[in-house]
């Protein structure tokens, strides 16, 4: 999701107007269907569509076909997708594979017996680019063996969670690989007294959101949390859980724009409020 946004970013710095495209994984709402953070919660939409949303045009749709037809009517001249490799309801001009420079491939297998949706080869067979994010520990770059641009981000925290550094912290995420937010923790210079892991997506009850808090008070250090995780807490107790948000930084920007101007040729400029 970051990589998205950061996509989109890159997109509206040469004044074309794109609109994010995601299934709403988590989500009751089948679409198509324009989120609005002020209205849509991560029951209705998933968490991934209210953080994409909160950086323009975003359509939760289960037929993205019918989401990408309603964000074109709507004035959208890209559309940017968010976990949409395998869907067959679109053609897709770039398809970038994003991977965990930490974990790289995983195990090679497929699910359930390993993180893959389908083989490595046939993914790479069908990309445009391959993008790791964070120190590529896994040899990403070397198994893609040229075959495909290799880009590089990192995951930047925001420029305020520095005042985290030298703090006691209770640090809980539901996300892929929880173990990357607690990292980043450590890399703030945070005193992490306790890591809780929850499934990704997790949906948090009042009632566990709440002992999260009050064991955090007990070991006198502050709850802490991913934007991701955050929009899926209880409206009203979000205010005592603080909130580590982050940003895809490219490591050469020029490498995505290599990428993107031949497909952006005679695309209408001008980006639109909202």
């Amino acid at each position: 999701t970051p990589v998205c946004i950061a996509v989109a970013e890159a997109l509206r710095a040469r004044g074309i107007a794109p609109a994010f495209l995601t299934r709403g994984h988590g989500g009751r709402e089948r679409g198509p269907l324009s989120v609005d953070p002020g209205i849509h919660d991560s029951a209705a939409v998933g968490d991934e569509a209210l953080l994409l949303a909160a950086h323009g045009p975003c359509w939760v749709a289960r037929d993205r076909a019918a989401g990408a037809r309603a964000a074109v009517r709507d004035r959208a001249s890209v559309l940017v997708m968010d976990d949409g490799f395998q869907n067959p309801g679109l053609a897709k001009d770039l398809s970038l594979i994003v991977v965990d420079g930490a974990v790289g491939f995983g195990n090679g297998h497929l699910v359930p017996a390993g993180p893959l949706r389908e083989p490595v080869a046939r993914g790479l067979a069908r990309a445009g680019a391959v993008v790791v994010v964070g120190e590529d520990r896994a040899g990403v770059e070397r198994r893609v063996a040229g075959a495909l641009p290799v880009l590089h981000a990192r995951l930047e925290p925001a420029e305020e969670t520095r005042a985290l550094a030298g703090q006691r912290v209770l640090a809980f995420a539901g996300i892929g690989r929880p173990g990357k937010f607690f990292a980043t923790l450590e890399a703030l210079d945070a005193r992490v007294v306790e890591r809780v892991p929850f499934a990704d997506h997790h949906p948090y009850r009042p009632e566990e959101v709440m002992a999260l808090v009050d064991r955090a008070a007990a070991l006198g250090a502050l709850p802490v949390t991913t934007a991701k995780d955050a929009v899926r807490l209880p409206g009203a107790l979000r205010a005592l859980v603080r909130v580590v948000p982050v940003r895809a930084v490219w490591r050469e920007p020029a490498a995505l724009d290599r990428l993107l101007t031949p497909l952006l040729t005679g695309l209408p400029t001008g980006v639109p409020n909202g």
